[in-house]
């Protein structure tokens, strides 16, 4: 998503969006070129644990910045619908759940029973909702320690804040073998702040969003493990576009019994 005239965030610039296949076979638009840093590891490598540290806290500014938006002032008011959101990502993701030949996804469609369960209320809350907002989809500063794009938009949509935000916060709540998290590094020598001092610091620029749930973090699980489902599905069909999509399937399960161990702990706090 190019920055469209008097928008804010950092996305590029849109110089020119052409709405017709008749040039090139398919409309397109052209964005500013930028020069900068793309980490596809939560690790980010290369890096002193100080400028990591200030990456990471950056990460959290720019989903703020992000969610500050108001999507009607930028002219993205029809962009999606206003409510319901959690209630209609886990019906659409659920259909595609049970529509799944694929073995070994019973803790997965227990993990959906139990956020079923747990959803909360609809409070009204909506913002730009990236969907993928990770550390791979940032470019930072060729220099310096902070956000300066955001990329691929793909999933995006008006949606609740606390989604994106929940699913930024996966690496602390999966291992290194797990898509790449942080669980079982030693992030504080890395220089890489705690989970709570990362959403901490989303709330310092943001603070009227309410506090994130192990709901808002286990539906982000159980999003991004149907999506390993689906891309698995592919690959078995020979569809797939990534050559190591077929490695994936086993995360669906893996992804459903970390987000089974959130809700646990959440609920053995609350019974304490």
């Amino acid at each position: 998503m190019p920055r469209a005239a008097g928008a804010e965030g950092p996305v590029p610039n849109l110089v020119l969006f052409h709405d017709s296949p008749e040039l090139i076979g398919t409309p397109f638009y052209l964005m500013d070129y930028l020069e900068g840093r793309v980490f596809s590891d939560a690790q980010i490598p290369g890096v002193s644990p100080d400028e990591r540290r200030a990456l990471y806290l950056s990460v959290a500014e720019t989903l703020a910045r992000l969610h500050a938006v108001d999507p009607v002032a930028v002219g993205l008011g029809d962009f999606g619908r206003s409510c319901g959101y959690f209630q209609r990502q886990v019906r659409r993701w659920s259909g595609q759940l049970d529509g799944s030949g694929l073995p070994d996804l019973d803790d997965l469609r227990t993990l959906r029973d139990h956020i079923v369960a747990e959803m909360p209320a609809d409070d009204g809350a909506v913002s730009i909702a990236h969907g993928d907002f990770r550390i791979g989809n940032m470019m930072f500063h060729p220099t310096q320690p902070r956000v300066i794009a955001v990329l691929d938009w793909e999933l995006s949509t008006i949606g609740h804040l606390l989604a994106d935000l929940g699913f930024c916060c996966m690496p602390w709540n999966t291992s290194s073998d797990e898509y790449g998290g942080i669980l079982d590094l030693d992030a504080a020598a890395l220089g890489i702040p705690t989970e709570a001092e990362f959403v901490a610091a989303y709330h310092a620029h943001l603070p009227q969003v309410g506090p994130l749930t192990a709901f808002h973090k286990a539906f982000a699980l159980f999003r991004f493990a149907v999506i390993f489902v689906g891309i698995a599905e592919r690959a078995q069909a020979g569809v797939a576009a990534d050559a190591n999509a077929a490695n994936l399937a086993p995360l669906a399960r893996r992804f459903a019994i970390r987000a089974l161990e959130i809700l646990q702990r959440a609920k053995y706090r609350k019974d304490e």
